[in-house]
């Protein structure tokens, strides 16, 4: 089951800014790997899918929200699973060395 606790509260003011997204109109699939994809096709779906993402007005304010989100799936702002994860590990990785 998904851990809901870091999603935001349904406010409209804090989701508004997906009505404004280059991916919009788009097909969720382009965003989203199918199961066992892998390799170059999945290398050039979520290369199209980071273009659509360059050219978006709200591109900042979607990645924000994959990274407080920890969204699992998908391109978000630009970034991939992996790109997410490698963010999330080294600002993990910081806030550990800080600690010291």
């Amino acid at each position: 089951m998904a851990d809901i606790a870091r999603i935001p509260l349904p406010i409209i003011e804090d989701w508004e800014w997906q009505h404004q997204g280059a991916c919009r109109a788009l097909p969720s699939e382009m965003f989203f790997h199918p199961d066992g994809e892998r390799g170059p096709r999945r290398r050039n779906r979520e290369n199209a899918a980071k273009a659509v993402c360059a050219s978006c007005p709200v591109l900042e304010k979607c990645r924000q929200h994959a990274l407080a989100a920890q969204e699992p799936y998908g391109i978000w702002g630009g970034l991939s699973e992996d790109d997410r994860a490698a963010i999330l590990s080294k600002h993990a990785a910081k806030k550990l060395f800080d600690a010291s």
